[in-house]
């Protein structure tokens, strides 16, 4: 058995809107605090060492998380949409395919016939609960200026289609599932009208689903399917998202 990390680091120097900050505390500054939470000196502890922390200030979606539905908006299926500690945690273990879209240009916006032709190229015929994984290579861009603009995206009506094959959770290694957000807005300026501002993410206002947002290493799947994925989000109380850490579990004899 096989496990093959699918998720980008925690690092404030990834290029994105919204990157982490990380504060390090050393052995010293742990001394420091131990002492005086115990009532004691920092020389009582060995050499004047004790425990190393971190505090990280990180939103929701910084690194490698899952979008609950709250995300996309306040309602989905007619529901109060539900947040990322609601969600079922059958979702997040299931059969993944990979479809290769690495060959296409920053910006492309991936249509339904081009996920069917895939799909056709890999011989592959997708289930209820696949855990559907778009490859770009934007995560070889993380430290890259304009790293969020990198990445091809998914159109509403491919996404559309996804979820009427039964699919729950999608997931890209780029920024973001729609096509990058400047492209968005650019189109928008130059003809205002819906459809255009995030697209396949309001796909979510009438059908239920998770995004999986900036994975990495899709190339080094051995196979497009054949593999599990497991993906469960962090447990954020009322959050629109989770932090997560996927890996792919490639079973002995599938490589």
């Amino acid at each position: 058995m096989k496990f093959i990390d699918l998720s980008v680091p925690v690092s404030p120097r990834i290029r994105e809107p919204l990157p982490a900050k990380i504060e390090y505390a050393t052995h010293e500054d742990g001394a420091l605090q131990a002492a005086a939470v115990l009532g004691l000196k920092p020389e009582d502890f060995p050499e004047g060492k004790a425990w190393a922390t971190e505090t990280v200030t990180l939103n929701t979606h910084a690194g490698t998380h899952i979008d609950a539905p709250w995300h996309y908006w306040p309602t989905s299926e007619g529901k109060q949409a539900r947040t990322i500690d609601e969600l079922p945690l059958e979702w997040f273990y299931s059969d993944g395919v990979v479809l290769d879209f690495s060959m296409k240009p920053p910006g492309y916006e991936i249509s339904k016939d081009d996920l069917i032709a895939e799909l056709d190229r890999i011989q592959y015929t997708l289930k209820p609960f696949d855990i559907v994984l778009i490859r770009s290579d934007a995560d070889k861009k993380l430290y890259q200026d304009h790293y969020a603009f990198l990445h091809a995206g998914v159109s509403a009506e491919a996404t559309l289609w996804l979820l009427d094959q039964g699919i729950k959770v999608v997931g890209t290694d780029g920024w973001g599932w729609d096509i990058p957000l400047n492209l968005q807005a650019e189109a928008y300026k130059a003809q205002p009208r819906p459809g255009v501002l995030w697209a396949a993410h309001y796909v979510g206002k009438d059908r239920e689903y998770c995004q999986i947002e900036k994975l990495a290493n899709l190339d080094k799947l051995p196979k497009p399917f054949g593999f599990k994925v497991c993906c469960f989000p962090i447990k954020v109380e009322n959050a629109s998202a989770g932090w997560a850490r996927p890996v792919a579990i490639v079973e002995d004899g599938t490589e």
